[in-house]
């Protein structure tokens, strides 16, 4: 079957929700993909940041494979080893005390929204529940995180939506301190916003924030689903800022491939969820679990976080290299590997361009071009990626002189 055999039988029978490229994968493995025609590409879109150790990689393939023949799913009304035991690394090696697992980085969110306005009501009595979020921040497609996305666009149709959320400027914490009040029960935000173009908090401006929430007993919310395990340079972003969150979420690279979400936090608000008030029925299902282990442990290797900041470096040296040559570059913005080059004009030419030497990049935000390579790239893979990079970038800078 090749791509066009495929493309034609997704488009007569999935829904058309998504804009996808006229490509299918077929095979995966380590930083490249093949399509079904057989064309190998150098991935820097990783599955949005969920394929974080690369394509198939041997760890997770084999923690994997092993659960599956051990035991796939039992629910929640017992216990297993493999959730059991990612928990424990997840709480050993993060300044928190309890997780939720669940399938997700939206169901992550739901379940912190969740969690915090039940803390407020249960533990402490107290009539606060309404969650404050950030502008061009995304948090996921369910009602609650939807609305909790700052973006018109992710609500638009969906009308109406639920009530409890209010917003304010991203990196700006007197626009912070004009919404916050005594019926705030969470302040919700991305240490880097992924979606929303790259845009990375201010060291003093998220040290402000946790500040704001001690002042006024808010609890802090991080949503690290993109930008957490190992993505920044730190195995939680909330590391770089040097500041303690009362609540995390985390998916997307935490499964290696598989659907896995969790939501940590420390005992006091994790008392929130008692028996039969949150649950989720293939939330910390054995086979995402142990392939979760898996992940963490390559994580927590000695040198490897330590090398995905080095390579952070290389990076965005080459993004800057690339913005001092090319004036349809307006900004590059990033920590660790995970880089945006934002255009003058939207970058939909330069994605395709790409891909069509070989090259997988997406654009966020319309106009920025976002680099999310595995954290276990090499050196000459960044070199060939931002070779690409600098062909697709002249055609369009030619583009835009003919205009």
């Amino acid at each position: 079957m090749g791509n066009v055999y495929i493309k034609s039988l997704g488009e007569k029978y999935l829904m058309a929700n998504y804009s996808r490229h006229p490509i299918a994968f077929a095979k995966g493995e380590g930083a490249y993909v093949w399509d079904a025609s057989g064309k190998k590409y150098l991935d820097f879109v990783t599955g949005l940041a969920v394929n974080a150790l690369g394509h198939c990689h041997p760890a997770v393939v084999e923690a994997a494979v092993r659960q599956c023949k051990e035991l796939m799913h039992s629910s929640n009304l017992y216990w297993t080893a493999p959730a059991a035991e990612l928990a424990q690394l997840l709480v050993e090696h993060s300044c928190l005390d309890r997780v939720f697992l669940c399938n997700s980085g939206t169901e992550a969110n739901e379940a912190a929204i969740k969690l915090a306005r039940r803390y407020f009501h249960t533990v402490l009595k107290e009539n606060r529940s309404t969650i404050i979020t950030f502008s061009r921040s995304f948090h996921g497609r369910t009602i609650a995180a939807a609305t909790a996305t700052a973006q018109e666009v992710v609500h638009s149709g969906f009308d109406p939506l639920p009530g409890g959320f209010a917003y304010a400027a991203y990196n700006d914490i007197e626009a912070l301190e004009a919404v916050i009040d005594d019926t705030t029960c969470a302040v919700l935000m991305e240490p880097v916003q992924g979606e929303g173009g790259i845009n990375v908090a201010d060291r003093d401006y998220l040290r402000q924030v946790r500040e704001l929430c001690d002042k006024t007993g808010t609890l802090l919310v991080l949503d690290e689903i993109q930008c957490g395990l190992g993505r920044t340079g730190h195995l939680f972003a909330y590391e770089y800022y040097g500041i303690k969150p009362d609540i995390v979420t985390l998916a997307k690279a935490l499964g290696g491939g598989l659907p896995l979400g969790a939501v940590l936090a420390t005992e006091e608000v994790s008392a929130g969820f008692g028996p039969g008030s949150h649950g989720s029925t293939f939330g910390g299902n054995p086979v995402c679990c142990a392939a979760g282990r898996a992940v963490l442990e390559t994580l927590l290797e000695p040198g490897f976080i330590e090398g995905v900041r080095d390579m952070g470096h290389y990076f965005m040296n080459k993004a800057f290299a690339l913005a001092g040559k090319y004036d349809c570059i307006k900004e590059v913005r990033g920590l660790g590997l995970m880089i945006g080059i934002d255009l003058n004009r939207p970058g939909s030419a330069v994605v395709d361009a790409c891909r069509e030497k070989g090259l997988l990049v997406n654009c966020a935000a319309k106009t920025v071009i976002r680099l999310l390579p595995p954290l276990n790239v090499t050196q000459q893979q960044a070199d060939r990626a931002f070779s690409v990079l600098d062909e697709a970038l002249a055609e369009f800078s030619e583009a835009e002189e003919v205009e």
